[in-house]
């Protein structure tokens, strides 16, 4: 797993984005174009939680979020999303 150098405010998760598929199912590739983005990946650093609230995800955890959620950052190169746990809808077992 990643170790960055940055920790996450309260209700707020850094995830590393899966990469994008490269063909369908049927085996078509995909141009760089009209691939989508991901919306899946994995929690790599995660805030304390809010007072009443504390977090249910943590390092490591596969999950599922929004298509728009969060905001793309780029720390030493690699390119990260910032989001609330809100904007995570699932975890992957």
């Amino acid at each position: 797993m990643v170790k960055l150098n940055i920790k996450p405010l309260a209700d707020r998760v850094i995830v590393e984005p899966s990469a994008a598929e490269e063909k369908t199912a049927g085996g078509i590739i995909i141009p760089d174009t009209a691939k989508e983005k991901p919306q899946k990946g994995v929690i790599v650093a995660a805030g304390n939680g809010k007072k009443d609230e504390p977090m249910t995800v943590k390092p490591g955890d596969k999950v599922l979020y929004g298509k728009y959620a969060g905001t793309e950052i780029t720390i030493e190169g690699k390119d990260y999303l910032i989001m609330r746990e809100s904007d995570i809808v699932a975890i992957i077992e």
